[in-house]
């Protein structure tokens, strides 16, 4: 807008009060990116083309002012009292606005700088727009927003020299090792070892570990990818790394090739440090990373390259391949190259080696009819099994003693087997066997030890430590025969059941009372039990109680079963 314009627009006030209108400002100048062969534009120049402006747009506003200042003025006689406080105040407004955009930059440079807490060290000036005074009764119109680049990937463009790998979360691990592998804690460490400023390195990491840079392409010699910072437009960071060269590429795959761990390691996604260290510089040193950025901090590196470093770090973590990409050759090719190499060793090797006879037999005598010679006499068995070794006591394990006796049943079985070809224990009954290992237990009366087995056998065979303690009576009285008369009734045929009745009335002794194979005493506290072996079992229990004990030892005349019971007229 011209002096003449703003004239017009302050004397059409209707209170003649003196009226600043917003004045669109000029654009500033441009700094484009350098074309290639053209030397880049440096901050000097664009600081020097926007003072000139600056002064330019200065000039103007103090001619507008002039000219206002003529035609607002009244017709009366000059008064020299002071100007009026409005229009000093408007006046001094637009002196302080003008001096405050002399130094403005477009918004699509990425110069002078960023924010401060973007740039450390940076001055102060922000290339952020400012937004229009209160005052104002117009807006400055707003440029339209230039082109910004939200990624760098294109997995379309992707071959086996250029690889594009997806942006990386934001780290929650606090461990202070950023990488995981020592291959990308090496990398790191060329990193902080060849960095000048600590303070960018932490910044870098910070911005690696919150997620600020984009996805990444790595190609040979090159690490690229956009980084966010404080700024909407994301900077452009490149990191080069010297590729190495055929007679470099020839020994690594020489040493590769002696060893097929080597390549199973790099299949794993491994980097032996063998391998590593062979007197081929795969892993940087200090000083070997050359950072890029286009932003205006010439750290090295600055924050924005630090954080594409140290992301790069998490890239050779997840598959060493990357860093052979960047040394120049690409994993299909170096895999192909090492196939290669193994199989020409291979071919060579069998050249050089002198043909061998092959091991085994010929068809026809394999074939041809034998006779086997006969099996050698087997060994007498022992006259007795061997006594087992002492167990010794701990805390908290089995009872020694009844390890003991665990295996000394073992080896009367096994010596039973080897001499007799049966095992007459293997046809009995969980129940059955659990009566006979509380039977072979020595001694008599239930100590502690006899009761926590009885405890336990009573519970794998789901019963109770009385009906156990009975049973084991009955199998110590006649074996398996005397525990089949305790539990199992039966009905025996005429004959020597029908006799033993006279024969007890005969030794003095009341009838007994006959029920199934039970002959019982009137008084009820003597009983007799016919066994399928033709054997008779006695059995004593409280006059009155149901309670019967297996007593004595079992005898074929039911008369010589009661002896040891006590006299004919006690019974």
């Amino acid at each position: 807008m011209d002096a003449g314009a703003s004239s017009a627009a302050s004397a059409g006030s209707p209170d003649g009060e003196t009226h600043r209108v917003a004045e669109p400002a000029p654009p500033a100048p441009a700094v484009h990116d350098a074309a290639p062969g053209r030397p880049e534009a440096r901050p000097a120049d664009a600081a020097r083309e926007a003072l000139r402006e600056a002064r330019k747009r200065r000039a103007a506003a103090e001619a507008a002012l002039a000219g206002r200042s003529r035609r607002t003025a009244p017709a009366a006689p000059r008064d020299r009292s002071p100007a009026p406080r409005p229009a000093a105040g408007a006046r001094a407004r637009d002196v302080r606005e003008l001096l405050a955009d002399a130094f403005r930059m477009p918004d699509d440079v990425d110069l002078p700088g960023e924010d401060p807490e973007d740039n450390d060290g940076m001055p102060r000036g922000s290339s952020v727009p400012r937004p229009p005074a209160a005052d104002d009764s117009s807006s400055a119109p707003t440029p339209a927003s230039p082109h910004r680049p939200h990624s760098m990937a294109a997995p379309k463009r992707d071959s086996d020299l250029r690889r594009t790998f997806p942006a990386f979360p934001p780290r929650t691990s606090e461990d202070a090792r950023f990488a995981a592998t020592w291959w990308g804690n090496a990398w790191v460490s060329a990193l902080e070892e060849g960095a000048l400023d600590a303070k960018r390195l932490a910044r870098g990491r910070s911005y690696a570990e919150q997620g600020h840079v984009d996805a990444i392409t790595v190609t040979p010699g090159l690490v690229l990818a956009y980084v966010q910072g404080s700024r909407p437009r994301p900077y452009r960071v490149q990191v080069r790394l010297r590729t190495l060269g055929d007679a470099d590429w020839d020994r690594f795959l020489d040493l590769a090739a002696d060893r097929t761990g080597h390549i199973a390691a790099l299949l794993d996604k491994e980097m032996p440090q063998a391998l590593a260290e062979c007197g081929v510089p795969l892993l940087p040193g200090p000083g070997d990373l050359e950072p890029q950025c286009s932003c205006p901090d010439r750290g090295h590196p600055c924050k924005h390259a630090a954080a594409l470093c140290y992301q790069t770090a998490r890239l050779l973590d997840a598959d060493p391949f990357v860093l052979l990409l960047l040394r120049g050759r690409g994993e299909r090719d170096l895999l192909d190259a090492l196939s290669r190499l193994s199989a020409a060793r291979a071919a060579r090797a069998a050249q050089e080696q002198e043909p061998a006879q092959l091991p085994g037999v010929r068809a026809s005598e394999a074939l041809a009819p034998r006779r086997l010679p006969p099996l050698p006499t087997p060994l007498p068995a022992p006259a007795h099994p061997e006594q087992p070794p002492a167990y010794p006591a701990s805390p908290g394990g089995p009872d020694p003693f009844a390890l003991d006796q665990l295996a000394t049943d073992a080896a009367a079985r096994a010596h039973a087997l080897l001499g007799t070809g049966r095992d007459p224990v293997g046809e009995l009954t969980l129940w059955q066997d659990a009566v006979r290992l509380a039977a072979a237990r020595p001694g008599s009366g239930l100590t502690a030890g006899t009761r926590a087995l009885y405890a336990s056998l009573a519970a794998a065979t789901d019963r109770t430590p009385a009906d156990l303690a009975r049973a084991v009576a009955a199998w110590r009285q006649g074996g398996i025969e005397g525990l089949a008369v305790l539990e199992e009734p039966w009905d025996p045929p005429a004959g020597r059941f029908d006799r033993a009745r006279p024969l007890l009335l005969a030794a003095d002794l009341p009838a007994f009372r006959p029920w199934h194979n039970h002959l019982t005493h009137p008084r009820g506290h003597i009983q007799l039990r016919l066994g399928r072996d033709g054997l008779w079992y006695a059995y004593e229990s409280e006059p009155g109680h149901d309670d019967w004990w297996p007593r004595g030892t079992p005898d074929l005349d039911p008369v010589g079963a009661l002896t040891g019971l006590g006299t004919p007229t006690d019974l």
